[in-house]
């Protein structure tokens, strides 16, 4: 029997050193929790001089195999991130027998298949809520809290550096690149952002959470992706002026009809929305099912100390499993192959926004171009004047993907029409 929990870390940067901190501060109220001490022994880092400053007791190694082939550790943390070679300590360690703890999404967006059947086949825990949306609870709900509901639809706002981003160009009126150099002077974005703004970041993080909540391996293959590199502050001012505000959402819904649908584009939400009142760098997961209804978790999607609160559940949770004896309790919930829906039967309503040419019959033109394809208008307003054209702002309700590229196709091919200068999708149920 244990007389301690005892934990290897791999990693000891920013989260990692709140990881560290964490289970030193409240290490008296862990236990108390646990029913047992636990706490880090061993510490995989590249700059032992700052794992020390934080805790002078703790044994730094550079050698992984010093952590992975110590019998005494019952829990791996791992906080290096990337996937080479954090794929391989994690598989190495699950393989030794070993709980792991991880924060790393893009290992469990592409791996998560081979890592859960390896945590089963030792029957060991395997667990990573820091990995979606930093300290907000996310997947332990999913997987027990409302593991008796049919859930019908996820959607959020999964990464902060587009939600500040997006939160500045409606409440300051600054375009695009004004508001990207703003982030990166405050490190909320990356010197090269392309992950965040292009949507690949929220995709990876979406995968996880469609995998869980609809029981069915998802890929990051299945995702359709936007970024908001084409997003200008003409359009967030339209969202305003319409009763909408831009998002980048992440959305995953099981229709009986089409099947599921995952997707992360920029989205035109409602005003009185929940997650249309979500700013700056917060993050917020809007979850619909059959028995619980409507449910919304808030809260900091990143940064050290919440990354590590979530990260430190996860130990508590596994610390409680090795004291009752039943880890690998839940593992992979991925034991369905439900039909995923193809990119042109997913619907949505969408704004269109144009450049015309001034003269009478273009609305009428325009409005048969959409007819034509099955695309009922909710609204079709003729704007100002730019460069001598007139700006027309179509919203729709709602239409599949295919009819509405076919009805865009028809418009760009319209001598009347100069140019399509964005399309938006939009979460309105009223426009269903």
């Amino acid at each position: 029997m244990n007389k301690e929990i005892k934990i290897g870390l791999l990693g000891a940067g920013n989260v990692g050193g709140g990881v560290i901190l964490v289970l030193k501060n409240n290490a008296i109220e862990i236990e108390k929790r646990v029913g047992m001490p636990v706490r880090i022994i061993k510490v995989l880092a590249r700059h032992p001089e700052n794992v020390k400053e934080l805790d002078p007791s703790l044994a730094v190694t550079d050698n992984v195999d010093d952590i992975i082939n110590d019998p005494e550790i019952d829990i791996i943390i791992e906080l290096i991130g990337r996937e080479d070679p954090a794929k391989d300590y994690i598989a190495s360690a699950l393989a030794a027998k070993k709980n792991v703890i991880t924060a790393n999404k893009d290992i469990l967006a592409k791996y998560g298949k081979e890592l859960f059947a390896l945590a089963e086949e030792n029957n060991v825990d395997f667990m990573f809520e820091a990995a979606v949306a930093g300290g907000i609870p996310i997947i332990r709900p999913l997987k027990s809290c409302l593991a008796a509901n049919r859930i019908n639809s996820i959607m959020g706002i999964i990464n902060g550096t587009t939600n500040y981003m997006l939160s500045k160009m409606a409440s300051d009126h600054v375009d695009f690149q004004e508001v990207l150099q703003e982030a990166q002077a405050l490190g909320y974005a990356e010197s090269d952002p392309t992950a965040d703004i292009g949507g690949l970041d929220a995709a990876r993080k979406l995968v996880i959470l469609a995998s869980i909540a609809f029981n069915t391996r998802i890929t990051l293959d299945d995702v359709y992706i936007e970024g908001i590199e084409n997003l200008t502050l003409r359009d967030i001012e339209y969202a305003e002026e319409l009763g909408y505000v831009v998002k980048l959402l992440a959305i995953a819904k099981n229709s009986a009809e089409n099947g599921i649908s995952v997707r992360v584009h920029p989205t035109m939400l409602p005003k009185v929305h929940p997650l249309a009142t979500v700013n700056d760098v917060y993050n917020a997961i809007y979850v619909n099912g059959d028995i619980v209804g409507d449910a919304m978790f808030l809260g900091r999607g990143a940064g050290r100390l919440p990354t590590a609160s979530a990260v430190c559940g996860d130990v508590v949770d596994v610390a409680r499993n090795i004291v009752h004896n039943c880890t690998g309790r839940i593992n992979c919930t991925c034991y369905e192959d439900k039909h995923l829906c193809s990119i042109e039967n997913i619907t949505s309503p969408c704004f269109v926004r144009l450049l015309v040419l001034d003269k009478p019959g273009v609305l009428a033109a325009i409005a048969s171009a959409f007819g034509a394809q099955n695309v009922s208008l909710k609204n079709v307003v003729q704007k100002s004047t730019v460069e001598g054209f007139s700006e027309l702002v179509v919203v729709t309700y709602d239409v599949s993907e295919y009819n509405l590229r076919m009805a865009l196709a028809t418009l760009s091919g319209l001598p009347v029409v100069e140019k399509i200068c964005s399309v938006i999708r939009v979460e309105d149920a009223s426009l269903e």
